[in-house]
């Protein structure tokens, strides 16, 4: 279903068409590092939420690899915009949220692309404030 509330405006459109596919590429690689690596997956939950990786199970990350991927693939297509937008940006708050520390020392170890949570966070926010607008290639 088309919204035909605002007037059409190609070149925001396709903006924010290269916004969604660009996050969901990204968001793509982080869910299928969960399906390929999963104890790489082990190790960031245990990095990062707590987790004893030696004790969990090898079927939570190929779980939330899985949903993730289903999400991933819907938010790509445009599909449950305020659901599949919102969730990601949700899932990417809890993810910079749990990451702070290492933003307090930018330069410090492990290293800087943390710093790309804070951009892909603000993208995130347009794209679901916007999301109303973003009919191009969209279901």
């Amino acid at each position: 279903m088309t919204d035909t509330t605002y007037p059409s405006d190609p070149p925001l459109e396709r903006a924010l068409l290269a916004l969604r596919i660009g996050l969901a590429i990204l968001f793509f690689i982080w869910a299928m590092d969960k399906l390929v690596n999963v104890d790489h997956a082990k190790a960031v939950f245990a990095g990062f939420y707590g987790q004893d990786a030696a004790t969990m199970p090898d079927i939570l990350p190929y779980a939330l690899g899985i949903v993730q991927l289903i999400l991933v693939l819907a938010f790509a297509v445009g599909a449950k915009k305020t659901i599949t937008y919102g969730a990601l940006l949700l899932m990417h708050l809890a993810t910079t949220i749990v990451s702070l520390k290492l933003h307090l020392d930018p330069f410090g170890s492990p290293n800087i692309l943390f710093w790309a949570n804070w951009p892909i966070l603000g993208a995130l926010i347009a794209l679901f404030l916007l999301r109303h607008r973003d009919r191009l290639l969209s279901v």
